[in-house]
């Protein structure tokens, strides 16, 4: 979708990255720490490549790695990357006003490549969708600039760490750098009540169900956070 020049020749497609670049740095960090993650797990480099190039999921691949090395079904590790980034299943029933107008192709590069930072940004810029033709490629091409660099980060220092596994030390913790990244954003999200109280829920949650198998604790973090807060914007309506 980025060789349209319609979107990359946009003023908002440069927007869109120059507000994701804060957070790249984050990002590459913990491509990287994925990249050496799967080597010394003792993926073949090729391997390592093709996962980096098509799951695109740092939280599921580090999620599957144990999994894959240790011979486990392909059931269970299909099913433990389906758990851990059930989150976007939530992001693409938000972001779908915004983009049902485009083709299919359009749509799925935009599925492929969306990522929590891109799209919590993306949310930020635009809090509605748009119905005129102008505004639309406005708010696609934000998106697709915030995709870009985020795509761009996580790939290439992945793809750098996956050469250089045997070079980095585990002992730098660049995974840390991924997490400050996604705790910044959480924080600016923090806007209203009901946001503190839905991240505050999901959290302990997700520290309350840790014991779970394959990562479920994230699920049962996503239901508590969206069944609380729906029960008391109900309960607030009906007062």
């Amino acid at each position: 979708m980025f060789f349209l020049p319609s979107l990359y020749r946009h003023p908002e497609f440069a927007k869109g990255a120059r507000e994701l670049a804060p957070q790249a740095l984050g990002i590459a960090a913990w491509g990287l720490v994925t990249g050496v993650s799967m080597v010394k797990s003792g993926m073949s480099v090729f391997e390592c490549v093709v996962m980096t190039l098509v799951v695109f999921a740092g939280s599921s691949q580090l999620a599957a790695i144990p999994l894959i090395i240790a011979g486990a079904p392909a059931w269970v590790i299909l099913a433990t990357g389906f758990c851990v980034n059930l989150r976007f299943v939530v992001f693409s029933l938000h972001l779908r006003p915004y983009l049902i107008h485009l083709p299919l192709w359009r749509r799925l590069g935009h599925g492929y490549m969306t990522a929590d930072v891109s799209y919590v940004l993306f949310i930020k810029r635009f809090a509605q969708p748009s119905t005129s033709p102008q505004d639309r490629l406005a708010q696609e091409a934000y998106l697709a600039g915030n995709d870009g660099l985020n795509w761009f980060s996580w790939v290439t220092f992945s793809l750098i760490g996956i050469t250089l596994a045997n070079g980095i030390p585990p002992a730098w913790g660049l995974g840390f750098a991924g997490i400050l990244c996604l705790l910044g954003i959480l924080c600016s999200l923090a806007s209203s009540r009901m946001r503190v109280l839905s991240g505050l829920v999901a959290g302990a949650a997700a520290v309350a169900a840790y014991a779970l198998p394959l990562k479920l604790n994230i699920v049962v973090a996503i239901a508590a956070a969206v069944i609380l807060c729906l029960t008391v914007e109900r309960v607030r309506g009906v007062k």
